[in-house]
């Protein structure tokens, strides 16, 4: 399961994030999304979590926790537009009427 984590304080590193997490199952892998320019923190990231209940469980323990005195908002991420069964680029195909 993929879970979406913003609302986070630029500190806030991968370590973190896998300790928050961790304590309701296994982490496959953590992501915090950097700016390309500054290489900072935009203050979101995504955590997968291989069983679904688990993932569903830090959902909910999680959203609206204090991590570094903010407010984190965590819920399932939405699949990439791939993974909905779009091909790559179709979007890009298509021409107004």
């Amino acid at each position: 399961m993929n879970i979406l984590v913003r609302n986070m304080d630029r500190a806030v590193t991968e370590e973190m994030l896998v300790e928050k997490f961790s304590p309701f199952g296994a982490v496959a892998s953590v992501t915090i999304v950097l700016d390309k320019v500054t290489g900072l923190s935009k203050g979101f990231g995504f955590v997968d979590m291989p069983d679904e209940k688990q993932g569903q469980a830090a959902i909910k323990a999680l959203d609206h926790k204090l991590v570094l005195k903010q407010k984190i908002r965590v819920k399932q991420a939405a699949p990439r537009k791939a993974e909905a069964g779009a091909a790559p680029g179709a979007e890009d195909d298509q021409q107004p009427a």
